[in-house]
């Protein structure tokens, strides 16, 4: 894992990560001090209906092109959680393996938030809806139009490790998750 030495005029790149089987959403932007930059965004789609493991390859090569074309230190990634359908959620989190490897591969240090946090940290209320996520990551980064629901979740991952992944007195929380809103 990389090592980073952190000071208010440093400046960190962040891939924020959306894992989906049909499509996963990436976000990358610069945090220097409080001050955050849109790099890029968008998603890598997969066959529908094709073989599965062709389908996480799709992921895991499309995000290390990402990886190797912006160079980001550090990784966010949404949590999964059980859905109504069992089956839906093995596949997303196969999607989501596909998108933590290809982060590891490259070894970056991962860091996981639930869509709570993240809805939290964006919006200011954990069960804000879709489309309040896009409006406030659109206005937080200063951008021109809406970024595309996967893109602007991705985005909204990297904002949340942003403002609050860096831990306590800016110590990285790499390996560490949040339980009832600390570091365990």
């Amino acid at each position: 894992m990389r090592s980073i030495a952190l000071c208010d005029n440093h400046t960190i790149r962040i891939l924020g990560i959306d894992p989906g089987l049909r499509a996963t959403g990436f976000g990358i932007l610069d945090k220097t001090g409080s001050n955050l930059t849109y790099v890029t965004s968008g998603c890598i789609k997969t066959a529908s209906g094709g073989e599965l493991p062709l389908r996480l390859k799709t992921i895991l090569d499309g995000l290390a092109e990402v990886i190797d074309a912006h160079a980001p230190m550090q990784v966010s990634v949404e949590k999964v959680f059980v859905n109504v359908n069992p089956q839906s959620t093995l596949l997303l989190g196969q999607a989501r393996g596909a998108a933590i490897c290809a982060a590891v591969i490259h070894n970056l240090p991962v860091s996981e938030y639930t869509a709570l946090q993240v809805k939290q940290a964006v919006v200011g209320n954990g069960h804000a809806k879709k489309e309040q996520v896009q409006d406030m990551v659109k206005r937080l980064l200063r951008l021109a139009g809406d970024p595309s629901p996967d893109a602007a979740d991705a985005l909204a991952c990297a904002i949340c490790h942003a403002h609050g992944g860096q831990g306590l007195g800016l110590l990285a929380t790499a390996g560490y998750r949040m339980k009832r809103g600390r570091l365990v």
